[in-house]
Formats: C-alpha cells, sequence, structure tokens
C-alpha cells in the first residue's frame, strides 16, 4: 500500500468520523438501543472508591473515572500504560528512547506527579514496585502498568485524589485500581497489525481470554498477550555541527566526504531516536471459589517477560575519549580503539524484564455481620541489562564487545486482614460502614553484579601500568629502556600542553575508562540487598448523615523499621443539593517513603551534558562521595491534599463533573542538579572506591530537594444520544490543568568539596514549573450505525516551556498546543467476528524541533523527553473473535 493511498484511506475514516460523531469523544462504551437509559445505568454503578462504602461516579465524595472493557478496547494502543494516557488527561507518559532503565520501564505521572506518587492495585490489592529507579530527576520506583495486559481488564477504577490515610504510602496523586476478569464462561481472540505512516515501527499484538467454571461455584479467568514492536527513528544522521548554543563537533556526512574509507563502513543512521524494538509475552490468571455462602476463596496471578534494545551515543571514530586516545601496550607498541571500531561505535544496550506476583485471600462474614478479607501476596520485578558493541577500554584491545552488567530486583510481600461493618445508628440515614485492619509489608531491593570484564579496571585504568617511565624524574625505568627505539617512548613528555617542552602528550600516560562503555556494570562492592518492613493499622467509617449528605473519615498509623512512624488522617463529604447537583469536597494527609531502590541504588552512566558526552555518577545518600557533598539521609515526603468540586447531571444522557485540587508536598525527593567533579571531589571518589574514579565527569545523589505545590482542575462531561434513525452517538470531554510552585529549595549541609552548588538549581527549577503542557484534554465521539462503529479522539496539549541552563537562562523555547487526532471504524461481522481499521494521530503531527540545543545533538530533532508524541502517525487493523 503506498503512503499517498494510506493517508487517502485514513483522512477518508477521519472525516466520515468526524461527520457523524460531529465532534469529539467518549470512553467508547457499547451503546445500546437506548444509549440515555445505559448512561443512568453506568453513571449509578457502584464502585469502589477506597475503602468505604461504594458510591457511584456522580455521587462519589472525590473524583472518579471508571472505564469499561470497551473504553479500554477503544485506545488505539497495545499498552495498558499508553491506553491510559489516552483516556485519562492528567495521566501523562513519556518516550525516552535513550534513558538506561526508562526506555524499558516507561516513567507516568498522574496530576503532573511522578508515577510513585500514584498507587497502583490489582483487584484491590496494592501493586508491587517495579525494579527501575529512574537516573536523575524524580528517581522515581513505581509499580509498571504495562505489564498488566489491557485484555485482562474488565474495569479500571481512577481515583483522582489523596489516600494515604486508606493505603498508606504512594498514594498522594491518586489510586489506580485495575479489576480483572471474572467470567466463568466465554472468550475471545484478537490479532492486531500496524505500522507508522513512515514505513516503519511495525507493531503485532495477539491475545485471547477464557473463562472456565470451576463447577457451579467458582471460576478461572486467564489472559495471554503476545506484542512485538520495531525500531523507529525520527531524527537525523548524526551532525553535531551548527547547533545553537554548541560547540562544533563531529558531523558523519562530512567526515565521510573527506574520508572514503570511513563512508564506505556507514550504510545507516548511527544513532536512532525513537521506538526501541521490543517483545513482550504476558500472561494473567484470575480465580474464585464459593465455599458456602460466607465463605469464599480467591487468587490472582501475573507473568510477565519482555526485552527490548535502545541505541546509546555514538562513539566517533575520532574527538571520543575511547577511539581517539592512544596507549601503550606492553611491548610498548601503540594502540587505540579506532583500530577496532574505525567507523566508531555505538554501544547497544538491552533490558530483560521479568515480572511475577501472586496474591490468595479468603473472604467471608461472621455471624455478627462483621465482614472480613484475609490476604497474602508476593510480588517480584527483575531487570537483567547487557550491553554490547561496545569495550571496556580499561582492558584495551584484550577488552570483549558484549557484557552482562547485572541485574536490579524489587520484591514485595504483604498480609493484609480487612474487616468492615455496618453499624446501625440512631439518626443517621444509612448505617454506619466501619472499615478497619491491619497490614504487614516486607520490602526488598537488591543489585547483582555483572560479569567481570563489564566493571573490572583493567591495566589501562591509570597511566603508565608497566611501569615505563619514573613518575619523579620523569625519565625512562629499566623497563622503559629495554623497550626498541621504534616505541618512541617520551617520559619526558607528560603534559598535555606544550609546558613539557614538548606538544601533546605521550601515550604512556594516557588512563581509559573502566568498565563497559556506556554504562559499566554492577560491581561486588556496591551490589546486595536492602530490605525493609513496616506495619500498618487503620480505621474508616463513611455514611449517609442525611439523605443528601454523605460523609467519610479515615485515619491510618504506619510503623517503618527504617524512618520511625507517621500518621495521617482524611476527611471527605458530599452534598446532594438537588437531584442532578452536588458538591463534594475532602482534606488529607499523606505521605511516600523513600523505597529500599532509592536508598539503595548506585550507577555510573554515560549522559550527554549541553552536547558534551560526559560520565555521570548516582549514588546513596549515605555514599561516602554524597555526605562528602554535603548529602543528609533521606526522610519520607509528606503531603497535604485539598480538592473541592461539584457533579451534575445537567439533561437526560450528560453528566459533568469539575475537581479543583492543591496538593502540597514536603521534602519531595529529586535528584540533585549535576555536579562537577573537581579535583577535591575526584579524591573522594578515589578514597570511596568508586570504579572508574578517574573518568567520571560529574555526580549526583538523590534528597529532600524541595517543598512544591500543585494546584490543578479535573473536567469530565459525558453526553449520550440516540437519533431517530436507530442510530446513536457517545461523547466524552475531559481535560486536566496543573501549575506548578516551587515553595523552598532545600540547601546542603556544609562540606568540605571546596565546590558551592544547591540541590535544585535555576534550570531545574524552571523546567519543574514549565516543561510539562500547562493543560491537556481529550475529546471522543463514537457513533454506532447497525454493525458499524466509528470513533474520533482527539488529544490535545496545552503550551511548556524549557530552559537551555541555568549559564543560560534567557535562553527558553515555548511550544504552542498541539492537537493529534486517533480514528478507528470497526465491522461486527457476525455475532462473533468483527474488524476494525484505524490510525492514531491520523494527520501526523509533530511537536516542534528541539531549537536551542539543549536536546538537539547526536541526530536527535525533538525532545526525546516529552510527553507530546513525535513519532508520527501510525495506521492499524484487526480482526476479533468473541465466544
Amino acid at each position: 500500500m503506498t503512503r499517498h493511498f494510506k493517508s487517502t484511506l485514513l483522512a477518508g475514516i477521519s472525516a466520515l468520523s468526524v461527520t457523524l460523531g460531529y465532534s469529539a469523544l467518549a470512553h467508547a462504551a457499547e451503546t445500546p438501543a437506548d444509549p440515555a437509559a445505559e448512561t443512568n445505568s453506568e453513571l449509578e454503578t457502584l464502585i469502589v472508591t477506597a475503602r468505604g462504602k461504594p458510591r457511584t461516579v456522580l455521587d462519589s465524595a472525590v473524583p472518579v473515572d471508571s472505564f469499561s472493557e470497551a473504553d479500554l478496547k477503544s485506545a488505539a494502543f497495545t499498552d495498558t500504560n499508553d491506553i491510559l494516557k489516552s483516556l485519562v488527561p492528567s495521566y501523562t507518559l513519556a518516550r525516552e528512547p535513550i534513558s538506561d532503565g526508562a526506555t524499558f520501564v516507561r516513567p507516568a505521572s498522574l496530576r503532573g506527579l511522578p508515577t510513585d506518587k500514584t498507587l497502583f492495585m490489582v483487584n484491590g490489592k496494592r501493586r508491587h514496585r517495579s525494579a527501575l529507579v529512574t537516573i536523575g530527576g524524580t528517581g522515581a520506583q513505581a509499580p509498571d502498568a504495562a505489564t498488566i495486559p489491557a485484555s485482562a481488564l474488565k474495569n479500571v477504577v481512577v481515583t483522582r485524589d489523596g489516600a494515604g490515610a486508606q493505603y498508606g504510602s504512594d498514594a498522594i496523586a491518586g489510586v489506580i485500581d485495575f479489576q480483572l476478569k471474572d467470567s466463568p464462561s466465554g472468550g475471545s481472540l484478537t490479532a492486531q497489525y500496524g505500522q507508522f505512516f513512515l514505513g516503519d515501527g511495525e507493531d503485532v499484538m495477539i491475545t485471547g481470554n477464557l473463562g472456565l467454571p470451576i463447577g457451579d461455584k467458582g471460576f478461572v479467568n486467564g489472559t495471554f498477550e503476545y506484542t512485538s514492536q520495531n525500531q523507529v527513528h525520527r531524527g537525523k544522521q548524526y551532525c553535531n555541527v551548527g547547533i545553537p548554543n554548541q560547540s562544533a563537533g563531529f558531523c558523519v556526512a562530512s567526515y565521510a566526504a573527506a574520508n572514503p574509507s570511513y563512508g564506505a563502513l556507514i550504510t545507516d543512521y548511527v544513532q536512532k531516536w525513537g521506538q526501541p524494538d521490543s517483545e513482550a509475552l504476558r500472561g494473567v490468571i484470575n480465580a474464585g471459589y464459593d465455599i458456602s455462602d460466607s465463605l469464599s476463596l480467591y487468587a490472582f496471578a501475573n507473568y510477565s517477560k519482555s526485552s527490548a534494545t535502545e541505541y546509546f551515543n555514538y562513539r566517533p571514530p575520532v574527538s571520543n575519549a575511547v577511539n581517539a586516545t592512544p596507549i601503550r601496550q606492553a611491548d610498548g607498541s601503540i594502540f587505540q580503539f579506532s583500530s577496532i571500531f574505525p567507523a566508531g561505535f555505538t554501544p547497544m544496550f538491552g533490558g530483560d524484564v521479568t515480572d511475577y506476583s501472586l496474591t490468595g485471600g479468603l473472604k467471608g462474614k461472621f455471624a455478627n455481620g462483621v465482614t472480613y478479607d484475609l490476604s497474602g501476596r508476593y510480588g517480584n520485578n527483575k531487570i537483567a541489562y547487557t550491553i554490547w558493541d561496545t569495550v571496556n577500554p580499561s582492558m584495551g584491545p584484550a577488552s570483549p564487545k558484549e557484557f552482562y552488567d547485572g541485574s536490579l530486583i524489587s520484591t514485595e510481600s504483604a498480609a493484609n486482614a480487612d474487616f468492615a461493618y455496618d453499624w446501625t445508628v440512631a439518626g443517621i440515614s444509612t448505617p454506619v460502614t466501619l472499615n478497619f485492619g491491619a497490614e504487614y509489608r516486607k520490602e526488598g531491593y537488591e543489585i547483582t553484579p555483572g560479569d567481570v570484564p563489564s566493571y573490572i579496571a583493567g591495566s589501562w585504568s591509570v597511566p603508565d601500568p608497566f611501569g615505563f617511565c619514573n613518575a619523579t624524574t620523569r625519565t625512562a625505568t629499566a623497563k622503559g629502556a629495554a623497550l626498541p627505539s621504534t616505541a618512541g617512548l617520551n617520559c619526558a613528555n607528560y603534559k598535555s600542553d606544550a609546558t613539557d617542552g614538548f606538544a601533546g602528550l605521550d601515550p604512556v600516560y594516557n588512563a581509559l575508562g573502566v568498565g563497559s562503555n556506556g554504562f559499566p556494570g554492577n560491581t561486588p562492592s556496591y551490589s546486595g540487598e536492602l530490605t525493609r518492613d513496616s506495619y500498618a493499622g487503620y480505621a474508616q467509617a463513611s455514611a449517609n448523615i442525611t439523605e443528601a449528605w454523605f460523609f467519610d473519615a479515615a485515619i491510618r498509623a504506619e510503623k517503618f523499621s527504617d524512618f520511625g512512624d507517621t500518621f495521617n488522617g482524611k476527611l471527605a463529604t458530599q452534598y446532594q443539593i438537588t437531584e442532578d447537583f452536588g458538591i463534594r469536597a475532602s482534606a488529607g494527609t499523606g505521605f511516600r517513603a523513600p523505597t529500599p531502590g532509592q536508598l539503595f541504588t548506585t550507577n555510573v552512566s554515560t549522559r550527554v551534558e549541553n552536547g558534551a558526552i560526559i560520565a555521570s555518577g548516582l549514588f546513596p545518600a549515605t555514599n561516602p562521595v554524597a555526605k562528602y557533598m554535603g548529602a543528609k539521609e533521606l526522610k519520607p515526603e509528606k503531603s497535604v491534599n485539598l480538592a473541592l468540586g461539584f457533579t451534575a447531571s445537567l439533561f437526560d444522557g450528560m453528566s459533568l463533573t469539575v475537581d479543583l485540587y492543591n496538593i502540597a508536598i514536603e521534602d519531595q525527593f529529586y535528584a540533585t542538579s549535576a555536579i562537577t567533579v573537581t579535583p577535591l571531589i575526584k579524591s573522594a571518589l578515589i578514597s570511596a572506591k568508586i570504579p572508574g574514579a578517574d573518568t567520571i565527569g560529574q555526580v549526583q545523589f538523590f534528597q529532600n530537594a524541595f517543598d512544591s505545590t500543585t494546584t490543578g482542575v479535573d473536567v469530565v462531561a459525558t453526553y449520550k444520544r440516540a437519533w431517530d434513525s436507530g442510530q446513536s452517538t457517545s461523547f466524552t470531554a475531559s481535560a486536566n490543568w496543573n501549575s506548578f510552585v516551587v515553595d523552598k529549595v532545600n540547601k546542603p549541609t556544609p562540606n568540605t568539596s571546596g565546590v558551592t552548588y544547591t540541590f535544585f538549581d535555576g534550570e531545574s527549577v524552571y523546567d519543574f514549573k514549565h516543561a510539562a503542557p500547562r493543560w491537556r484534554s481529550t475529546l471522543s465521539a463514537t457513533h454506532e450505525i447497525g454493525k458499524f462503529k466509528i470513533l474520533g479522539r482527539a488529544n490535545i496539549y496545552g503550551p511548556y516551556k524549557n530552559m537551555f541552563s541555568v549559564g543560560k537562562p534567557d535562553v527558553i523555547q515555548k511550544w504552542d498546543p498541539e492537537m493529534m487526532f486517533d480514528t478507528e471504524i470497526s465491522y461486527a461481522a457476525t455475532d462473533t467476528y468483527s474488524i476494525a481499521i484505524g490510525a492514531r494521530n491520523l494527520f501526523s503531527n509533530y511537536p516542534d524541533p528541539d531549537l536551542t540545543g539543549e536536546s538537539a545533538t547526536n541526530g536527535r530533532l525533538y525532545r526525546s523527553d516529552s510527553i507530546v508524541d513525535w513519532q508520527g502517525g501510525f495506521w492499524y487493523a484487526k480482526v476479533s473473535a468473541t465466544f
């Protein structure tokens, strides 16, 4: 199919969907003959927003989104993270193609806050975390929604409000509960294929679900999913020349023109920017059995295995620390890695993510009316890193070119006892629902070492490893004198400038970086395991004080083995002024304890800072280097959440909710701004026995860096309309607006490093406030004509800005609002089979390229950390069978 034909076909589908659907959106639910009746049914369906009395969407005391299986299917994505992004405007997600582990476990955000400030649950039980601690920035360590296949879900409930008093750590921005399918019969099978309009990024998904009965009292429901995605490139050939605010660097095209032998070796882009090659196989099982009318058993489990490969930054054959640095071998001859990599090299980084969990329990009811739910769970997430097409430079020509860099493992086990009782109290409209219980949780984080060549300090990690020169007299030793004259050894040439009387530097004095270049392996000295325990108890009471007035109160006390005690509370209320209009409000405190991974992670990786490739070290706050720089031991973040909103049923089939919120976070967790390594800091690195200390150019560490306030508003409107012709249309419009303020930047303790710095510099503060779109909106429309269904969805991103550097605060780029349009047309051929074709970002919109030069390096065009998608249009087709 030609590109022109694809564009024409998809544009036609888009025009048809807009014409028939009028303008925008809905959470694409199946619409029966009387859609208004279904709307009322959905809005009146009881949902669990948090522990306490179940409420409907419109009479909930806190804002809630409830997405059905049909809603999830309506999104033009296969990844659960992307599906959430399509449906919830305040949930955002970035594609980071060169970001170490963040390429494999993508960081997300709810209400503008990092992922680890949102609590993820499955069937009402806390979900274990990913092993990834993002390097730099927020350092988030959170669950990975992508490990849960969307085809296993019957519903997703998103509570957009703090819930620390109910659930404990992490529930600052909200709670996302993934509710698994539990049908004892039937099933489905779906196959989907798609690719980007530019002909790359092929995407294949095959998924199936099957429900089976266990006698007449139980069920088992299983889902499998296989996905495969190919590499996307949305950049240009590597050329770091003519970039604003950057010094001139290497350019592939011009160097190839001047060096034909090099040009003959360049057959593709040396570095690619975009979706990486990836493959995943996932499965979920959900089961339950009623032993009696008052006792039942339940269990659910998941297994996920995924692999992905990313391009690291290209190392040119010249002007690069690895290729351009000559060294002397044991026989005095000179070796240079450019002889092995005459075309330069691009390290390829692979991540294998394995995730599994098992939860089981029993629930029932005592004779006195108290219900109980006793459960236990275990979750494990592991990331294993490999890197190839690179070397450990310090090993010289003996270095292998492929390395296993070690693994990160996050584990979590818990035991919960939850109880509920409906207590009739005179003068109160409904019984008071009392919820109370206790939890024990054990969290662990383990770093396993890589293979020895991935981290070993080889012979050339220090100057003159074979002792050819006397360090005091700068003359040849006996070993040096024994070298043949053809070796050209000149011990007197020991300075890189001409102050020693010679130009350049004799290769005997050069030292090379330690560890697999791009991502050194985990060393045994920085490997090991850290665990912690926590104990918690909670109580909650909720009831309708009058028929119109609902009130909810909760408290929670928790004790951590490494942080001491915390106590949190929450009040929430909803008042139905009229049958069609209600107001609601909530106030509560919350917290997020630094995870074992954030307390333990040590990482040395290669980054690009303002166009320069540099080795950067991230260390725990307790590391001697961090302490030397003035780091303080980490403590929990504390938050205060305030919310006020209203719900309205404006007319038949039309609903509206508007919620304002203010989230104040004290001691927010963040990686310090990069600190340039000085001679004093280098001495501290060496004293702390940091591998490759001589070659590390900057250091960072996690701290409780600042206090912040996030203010925002969520708006959700839905409408369904049945037409006289028997057709029907569903609309949904939702929007989120945020404003971020840094209230105070904490200061480091006095240090002897000789460096004056702040934990959070001016550029970091500016970008924290402005780098994310100020607002985002999703508009959808679904129109049904007999067996045809047509969907149109517009994703609109508001303006955002970015500062180049603290040294050039006036260099700021502004991005205007951007709209991307998705569409799908499906046909139910029979009661069993259906087909669909569709597109996301139909008109292939892109944000503006980076114009300041901060990110426009190494062939990159767009800010790769942008949450506004920059990969262009994508089309797909799928076939489904339901039985």
